[in-house]
């Protein structure tokens, strides 16, 4: 996946003039469905089916990581599994649409849970990116002391163990391995699972030439988010999820007791910069922003243009670019509390 690199002050500069040339966008007309998905595919591609590394993946493996996922055994009170907090069965888009997660002992966490849905195509996990990938993901929530707070990786295998199902099913995903229930197994059939949570949308069809399936609404949502800056951040086929930027970069976001990045790297630089959010499924994954303080989808729109652009957004604007960011939700994923057919991994 291409990652941007983002110079501060040629940012800065570029989000100004872009925040002057803002009237003259809002008076540009939509192009023709045809120009308008050449326009698109300059920065945005199509998701692909399967992320990196699925192709490794037995089908006995996933669906140990299926089982694990769902496992409230790996809490310490028995009562919370990874899908408590990235819900993903009955449609729901790998979120628990809490501002923060409650733990085990009821503690929120300091963040809002990122959904799990595409979430393998990221450059890193978290909003911090302290993660390399899923497994190492994966290993995190399991032990830490506010989430699902078991207290040692022997005790997590030392319960895996006593079930009467967990040896058998580890030895067939892991054939050959003389003792295979272990922690890092454990990580690697999450992951596994997880990589099989890809989501496909009416505007991955609109890339791949049904140009037809958009509305006038979502087309000139598409058109103002392709020409108002948002591509800066927001691009490739996640839209999003593979780069760090800061948040309140033209105007400062009230929320600076979490310094994001710059916690994992000590560099000053990376002082209020998190993980730019994937806008796939982002219709059904609210809350919004790293501290899930914005309850709308709109809300996250507007206060984006005013934070990261510096731009005044109209009501027509608001109301274009969240129709075309309706496009993104994955089928099968609920919205607004309508089901669409079956999850991503009600489909296994």
């Amino acid at each position: 996946m291409k990652q941007f690199t983002f110079t501060p002050t040629i940012g800065l500069l570029a989000f100004v003039l872009l925040a002057g040339l803002n009237s003259s966008f809002a008076q540009t007309s939509t192009p023709e469905p045809a120009t308008l998905r050449t326009n698109a595919l300059k920065v945005i591609s199509v998701l692909p089916d399967k992320m990196p590394g699925a192709e490794k993946d037995s089908p006995t493996l996933v669906d140990l990581g299926k089982k694990l996922y769902f496992e409230k055994a790996l809490s310490i009170n028995g009562k919370q599994s990874c899908n408590s907090c990235h819900a993903v069965d009955a449609g729901r888009a790998g979120v628990d649409n809490e501002p923060t997660s409650p733990g085990a002992f009821g503690k929120r966490g300091g963040r809002n849970s990122p959904t799990t849905l595409n979430a393998g195509f990221h450059l890193a996990q978290f909003w911090d990116g302290r993660a390399p990938d899923l497994k190492e993901q994966a290993k995190g929530p399991i032990l830490n002391p506010v989430e699902m707070a078991m207290p040692a990786e022997p005790v997590v295998v030392e319960r895996l163990k006593a079930d009467k199902d967990y040896p058998r099913l580890f030895a067939a995903a892991f054939v050959g391995e003389s003792d295979p229930v272990n922690y890092e197994n454990l990580a690697r059939a999450i992951a596994a699972f997880e990589r099989t949570l890809v989501t496909h949308d009416r505007f991955d069809d609109f890339l791949k030439g049904q140009t037809e399936v958009l509305t006038s609404a979502e087309s000139r949502g598409l058109h103002t988010f392709l020409t108002l800056g948002c591509t800066t951040c927001h691009n490739g086929p996640l839209l999003g999820g593979n780069s760090y930027q800061k948040v309140g970069l033209i105007k400062p976001y009230e929320n600076q007791a979490d310094v994001g990045r710059a916690a994992i790297t000590k560099d000053d630089d990376d002082k209020l910069k998190f993980k730019v959010p994937s806008l796939r499924n982002i219709a059904a994954t609210h809350p919004y922003f790293h501290d899930g303080k914005i309850g709308t989808l709109n809300e996250a729109v507007r206060r984006m243009a005013d934070l990261q652009i510096g731009i005044q957004l109209t009501k027509e604007q608001e109301a274009d670019l969240v129709a075309f960011l309706q496009t993104l939700t994955g089928k099968g994923i609920k919205t607004a509390g309508a089901a669409t057919g079956q999850s991503a991994a009600d489909k296994l």
